[in-house]
């Protein structure tokens, strides 16, 4: 069961390891872990994705 606090700037979401994401599996987003809970924070500001690597070896 995810449990969702929407605060100014974004939303503060409490899970379990099997309700996360990939995104957050990866720590792409902020995580912390307390016990067996898991307390992740999406900002309502967006990232850009990062950048392809483009040149390659040379």
């Amino acid at each position: 069961m995810t449990i969702r606090v929407k605060l100014p700037g974004g939303t503060l979401k409490v899970k379990a390891y099997r309700e996360l994401r990939a995104h957050e599996r990866e720590r792409r987003v902020p995580v912390m872990k307390i016990g067996a809970l898991y307390l992740i924070w999406w900002s309502n500001r967006r990232r850009p994705p990062p950048a392809p690597d483009i040149g390659g070896d040379t």
